[in-house]
């Protein structure tokens, strides 16, 4: 009996295991070196379920030593974010939030999202399968 799903043991859990996107991971190219260079910024992936966006963000987290905390905009608020924030780790010098759906954080979640993310508190990978560019604000889009 597996004492986790199938899919979980199957996940990949590097970059050279991760299948696609190889425009932006492959070898030599910009996200993988981003991430080989420990300079890694704040991103959303947008694509249909299943296909690796919560991955490659636990990838991206695990091969930069950064702490990732791991949100679903459906059910998290301020309150989440004001403990990851105020969480003081000192092994770990980056702290990516994983936020989960992205598109349903209304406007003033993502701006109150929008100051740690500038000052660098934060990484921000959100995840989306609507399009990012009708669902969130301009200032949190172009970091």
């Amino acid at each position: 009996m597996l004492s986790q799903p199938l899919a979980s043991l199957l996940r990949p859990k590097n970059l050279d295991e991760f299948i696609g996107q190889k425009h932006l991971v492959g070898e030599g190219k910009p996200l993988r070196l981003a991430i080989e260079n420990h300079q890694v910024f704040s991103m959303i992936f947008w694509g249909p379920p299943g296909v690796g966006k919560t991955t490659l963000a636990r990838i991206i987290a695990k091969e930069t030593g950064a702490e990732i905390h791991e949100l679903s905009a459906v059910s998290a608020g301020k309150d989440d974010i004001r403990k990851i924030v105020g969480e003081n780790n000192p092994g770990l010098y980056k702290k990516i939030l994983f936020l989960d759906e992205i598109h349903r954080f209304n406007k003033a979640q993502q701006d109150f999202l929008l100051p740690y993310v500038e000052s660098g508190v934060l990484t921000l990978i959100g995840a989306t399968s609507e399009n990012p560019f009708f669902e969130g604000i301009s200032p949190l889009l172009s970091h």
